[in-house]
């Protein structure tokens, strides 16, 4: 399941929800994304995220469909949030279950890879040196490139 928020997430809460009664699993793995403070040297007060709603929770679903193919797994929840997000705040959940742990990692980690990448928001990071909108670095191509098939 995915959902885009402007509501600050509670990642304990979220975790707690998605484990509970999930008797024929034996592996849930969970990812929480923070704002962070720096950027390199450049201090940020505010990441802004903005998504084509709609648009954007297709892509992540087809990003979130294409895993389920690829690796064994039960079932997935992925909670990112838009509009202005603090310093320290979490700004992606994402959480998988399945029978066991390696393809829950593996689904995980190839969720982050894609939803840094693909999912299309539009970044900003606001700071005392003003704003500037931000891309994927080179190592976050690099994470997705080692997946060697991308989502059409």
């Amino acid at each position: 399941m995915i959902r885009i928020t402007q509501d600050r997430l509670d990642a304990p809460a979220l975790l707690q929800d998605f484990s509970r009664d999930r008797l024929d699993t034996g592996a849930v793995v969970s990812f929480t994304g923070l704002t962070r403070s720096r950027t390199g040297d450049r201090i940020v007060d505010t990441l802004t995220l903005e998504a084509y709603l709609g648009f954007t929770e297709r892509v992540m679903e087809a990003i979130e469909a294409d895993a389920r193919v690829r690796f064994d797994i039960q079932d997935v929840l992925a909670v990112h949030r838009w509009g202005a997000i603090a310093v320290g705040e979490p700004v992606i959940f994402v959480a998988v279950a399945a029978a066991h742990r390696r393809p829950a990692f593996e689904a995980a980690d190839f969720l982050m890879d894609h939803f840094k990448t693909r999912a299309p928001f539009w970044k900003r990071e606001d700071g005392p040196d003003g704003r500037r909108w931000i891309e994927p670095r080179d190592q976050d191509h690099a994470d997705l490139a080692r997946w060697a098939e991308e989502i059409p």
